[in-house]
């Protein structure tokens, strides 16, 4: 029996009185792979805001009703300073902060976790270079590898693929597929064509959230939830249905 995570109840949120989100509900089960898709501006950033408890939502809550957990934080790569004087192994170290055992200095087996990290995700050569001489896609593996270091139940990634090469967005699906297996995973994204042949099921948040149990969506049903997405996926192959135009 799957193990209920984090639920999101009845919750409202926006910003300075303004609602962005109205009253929506979900629920988040270990191994679930949710992918949430909506229009820019309709929620998505602020329902992930209110799920990691940095904005507290008007109404409604988020609990954790199997007890506290560990959630893993990919931001989007936009959101970070460049200039900010830190290493790649400092950012990915730098994810410890919060677990019980963090003193100043990672002891002996974090070093060896931190290790561990650099090389899965192919950043051992580059531990040592500041994170202003990166590539889009060796910022969003070292943000990658900080969310993972504190080994948490729940992955969250917002916009990943966002400004990043296209290598590095198949290196990171096949990674969210594997540690799907360990933990539970909610990927935002715009680009419904890339995610729905790897998520299990799809919210949709256009200030009210629509919950569809399955990772198969037609140009019908995103319309009756007023989710005006234009990518549409089926099959191991995504592409990209087109409403009919003149040349």
């Amino acid at each position: 029996m799957s193990k209920l995570l984090a639920n999101i109840e009845r919750v409202s949120a926006g910003y300075n009185g303004e609602t962005v989100l109205r009253n929506i509900s979900l629920k988040i089960h270990d191994h679930d792979f949710i992918g949430v898709i909506g229009p820019n501006g309709g929620g998505k950033t602020t329902m992930v805001k209110v799920l990691l408890g940095l904005l507290t939502p008007y109404k409604g809550k988020v609990s954790q009703p199997s007890g506290p957990i560990r959630i893993g934080y990919l931001p989007q790569a936009a959101q970070i300073d460049r200039s900010f004087p830190i290493t790649v192994q400092e950012l990915v170290e730098s994810g410890l902060q919060g677990r019980r055992f963090w003193r100043p200095g990672p002891g002996k087996a974090q070093k060896k976790q931190i290790a561990q990290i650099l090389h899965e995700t192919g950043l051992s050569a580059y531990a040592h270079r500041a994170i202003g001489e990166l590539s889009g896609g060796q910022l969003q593996r070292t943000l990658l590898g900080r969310a993972l270091i504190k080994e948490p139940n729940l992955l969250v990634l917002d916009e990943p693929n966002t400004y990043v090469d296209k290598t590095f967005e198949g290196e990171l699906y096949h990674w969210l597929q594997e540690l799907n297996k360990k933990m539970a995973i909610l990927l935002v994204s715009h680009d419904v064509g890339t995610i729905s042949s790897m998520v299990k099921t799809i919210a949709c948040v256009n200030q009210e959230l629509h919950y569809h149990p399955s990772n198969v969506l037609s140009a019908e049903l995103l319309k009756v939830y007023n989710c005006p997405i234009d990518v549409i996926a089926h099959g191991p192959v995504p592409h990209r249905v087109l409403g009919e135009h003149r040349h």
